[in-house]
């Protein structure tokens, strides 16, 4: 992960994704309108989020059965990154959901399972605050983001679908995919979800060396006495 080519094409991919996405065609629709570009930023930031919290738990998994304290800062480190995704995938959905439907947060279930997802992972965060034992907090944490993972899917992505929703897709509604989602979408938004997962790792790997470098730095001051 430190070879930089990838970095390279993270940059020139979410360029990419914010110039087409302001200046970029986009199919003329109803109600939608122009805000349907919130599509490249709103839906991609939120499944790139979904991504990153798939290998954030593979990467418990990977702990609790090798113990390698690695793994553990590979699994909060992006778990981070997802969260700070989780939370600007609200904020551009709270402004599109204002010019779509009249109301920042209206009474949605995909928006009130959304913020409960991120309560659920903002928990996690505070449960590894809780523990000063290394080994302990990563055994704890890596079964609570398995579960959490398990949980957050359902209500994200599958209960919106039971019931009624304004989210395309759920309650009976047209997806995007069904009549909107054209070509010139698609040649913007795929692009977006690869840039935005790129740059997640980016910032976990950055938090990861420096994670790596103060363990480092710790136990030389443990072994010198000074600590």
């Amino acid at each position: 992960m430190r070879k930089i080519w990838w970095k390279i094409l993270c940059v020139v991919i979410i360029f990419y994704v914010i110039i087409m996405g302001f200046i970029g065609p986009v199919p003329r629709l109803a109600i939608i309108n122009e805000s349907i570009r919130n599509t490249y930023f709103h839906v991609a930031l939120w499944l790139a989020m979904t991504t990153l919290l798939l290998l954030s738990m593979v990467f418990s998994v990977r702990y609790l059965m090798k113990g390698n304290i690695k793994d553990d800062d590979i699994a909060s480190e992006v778990a981070k990154a997802a969260i700070f995704f989780g939370i600007l995938g609200c904020l551009t959905g709270s402004v599109w959901a204002n010019y779509t439907w009249g109301d920042p947060w209206p009474n949605d279930p995909k928006l009130n399972g959304a913020a409960v997802g991120i309560l659920i992972y903002l928990a996690y965060l505070l449960l590894r605050s809780s523990f000063e034992d290394e080994q302990r907090r990563a055994r704890i944490s890596s079964v609570y983001n398995i579960f959490a993972f398990a949980v957050f899917i359902p209500i994200i992505y599958i209960l919106p679908r039971l019931t009624d929703s304004l989210h395309p897709g759920s309650g009976g509604n047209s997806t995007f995919g069904s009549y909107d989602f054209d070509n010139n979408i698609r040649k913007v938004f795929y692009p977006a979800v690869i840039g935005y997962i790129l740059l997640g790792l980016w910032i976990a790997e950055l938090r990861i060396r420096i994670k790596q470098i103060n363990r480092v730095r710790e136990e030389a001051l443990i072994d010198s006495g000074k600590l």
